[in-house]
């Protein structure tokens, strides 16, 4: 049975404000990601989950020796061993709506979850144990890469930590993005442990949405604005989701904000027209 803590919900909400002011290299994404899904979780024991974190990273730095310290492929079988052999931990293939996949501290209790949020597990650990490891963009599938200096390896934490040559990565842009598809430069672009987190938060708001559930994407939307608070690009969408579901006073607030901060001239219009219709609508 899980402990009682006494994180209440704004001790979270302040402390994923604090994150929210971190530069993307500073954020332990493991942690935010526990505090986001403490959220929805309020009352049980964080520190097991921190704990659990932990004790892989202790597993994974034991299986590479000082000799082998290196060696990237070690370091990818023995995170692969540690997180999906010895743990379990896969993707959800039978349920991968099912929103405890996107919350971190379900995952690890099922040991099962969607693509990124698995990701996060193995970024976590692979950066406990001091390893250069990141997400990248690739298409509808998210990956993990693994560097040192100028060798690479990408892994696939949704299919066990397998990982995945370039035939691989072929096969799978086609077969989620369709025959014609094309690897390009971009899909092996990084991806900020920030803008990991949001598109975590981003596939349970898109849920909400397809279950017509308004009031749920905001929440998520408050999420994301929390570890990203000057994020642009999030403000409009913002700006934009609040005045569809009619929430005009935070559309307001979340357009004020872009139009201080962007220097676009094309997009300020845009969010400057919108405030406008806003605060007539408000008055």
């Amino acid at each position: 049975m899980k402990q009682k803590i006494s994180g209440s919900q704004d001790e979270i909400v302040s402390a994923l404000e604090e994150i929210g002011e971190q530069a993307d290299n500073e954020i332990e994404i493991g942690e935010a990601a526990l505090q986001l899904a403490a959220l929805d979780q309020t009352g049980v024991d964080i520190k097991t989950y921190r704990n659990h974190l932990a004790d892989m990273a202790e597993d994974v730095s034991a299986l590479v020796p000082g000799n082998t310290a290196n060696n990237i492929a070690k370091r990818a079988k023995s995170l692969a061993e540690v997180i999906a052999d010895k743990q379990g931990y896969e993707g959800d293939t039978a349920t991968y709506d099912d929103p405890q996949n996107a919350n971190l501290m379900s995952i690890i209790d099922r040991r099962m979850g969607l693509p990124v949020g698995l990701a996060i597990i193995y970024l976590d650990v692979a950066h406990r144990v001091g390893w250069e490891a990141t997400g990248i963009n690739f298409p509808g599938h998210f990956l993990i890469r693994l560097e040192r200096g100028t060798v690479r390896c990408i892994m696939d934490p949704f299919n066990r930590g397998t990982e995945r040559n370039v035939a691989d990565l072929r096969a799978l842009l086609k077969q989620v993005a369709g025959l014609e598809a094309e690897l390009q430069p971009d899909h092996y672009e990084p991806v900020s442990s920030r803008d990991t987190l949001i598109r975590l938060l981003n596939n349970i708001k898109l849920r909400a949405l397809s279950e017509n559930n308004p009031e749920r994407a905001a929440e998520i939307m408050e999420r994301m604005l929390l570890i990203a608070p000057q994020r642009l690009s999030l403000l409009q969408e913002a700006g934009v989701f609040y005045t569809k579901i009619g929430n005009l006073r935070r559309a307001a607030v979340s357009l004020e904000k872009f139009l201080t901060l962007s220097t676009d001239d094309a997009n300020r219009h845009e969010a400057a027209t919108l405030l406008h219709k806003v605060r007539s609508r408000l008055n």
